[in-house]
Parts: structure tokens; sequence; C-alpha cells
């Protein structure tokens, strides 16, 4: 007998402290996931971003649409802190957001203190 089988896209419906991160993931809300995240005030996203990948404007089109819902994206590049490009940060900018780019680890200290004085920030987290 087949089963349909339907895979959805990784998503927690709602806001959490990152508790742990590193060998390639989280862990969040009782859960753990393996891969990038976008954490923003409609939920928690598995993020289809690896280290060294290019930060282009396209993978943060997810972030770019609740633009309204935060102001400051804390962009967790990794091992290592990278620069973020003039056309993404010209994106951010025209929306009303702060960036600030910072190694994942401190990317994930940053979010959990700003959730935790109900401020409105968003991050974009690169696993390690």
């Amino acid at each position: 007998m087949a089963r349909n089988v339907e895979i959805r896209d990784a998503h927690f419906p709602g806001r959490a402290p990152i508790d742990a991160y590193g060998n390639g993931g989280f862990r969040f809300a009782d859960m753990s996931h393996r891969g990038s995240l976008l954490c923003l005030p409609s939920g928690i996203y598995g993020w289809e971003m690896t280290e060294g990948a290019p930060l282009d404007v396209s993978v943060f089109d997810r972030a770019l649409a609740e633009a309204a819902d935060f102001e400051f994206l804390l962009i967790g590049t990794g091992s290592d802190i990278r620069p973020i490009p003039a056309p993404l940060k010209a994106a951010l900018r025209a929306r009303g957001i702060s960036s600030d780019p910072m190694g994942t680890g401190a990317a994930v200290r940053t979010y959990n203190i700003m959730l935790s004085e109900s401020r409105p920030v968003a991050a974009a987290l690169i696993a390690i």
C-alpha cells in the first residue's frame, strides 16, 4: 500500500531562543535542526544556506518579505565574520532594517539577549 508522504519546509511557528549551536545545526524549543536558520517574527525556518555561500539578496527573500515586523537583522556568517555585500545592505536599509554581520556564535548570543528584551529582532544564522 503506497502512502503519500508530504515533505514540508522546516518551520517552527513562533519565536524561541536558540539553546545550542554547532555540529552543523541548532537546538531550540526542545527540537534540533540540522542546517542554517532564519529566525523571523513569524517563526523559525530552515534556510538553504551554507558557510561560504554568497550573501545574495535572493537568499534573504523571506526575511525581506517580513521587514515591516522587525528593525534589526543579525547575520551569523559562520565561523568567521564576513561583510554584508552592498546590494544586500542597500535592500535592508531601504526597508528600514539595521543589519550587523558577526560570527554565528555571537549572532546567537545577541539574538537571545535581544529576544529576551522583546526587541524587534530577526536573525539569519549560518550553521557551523
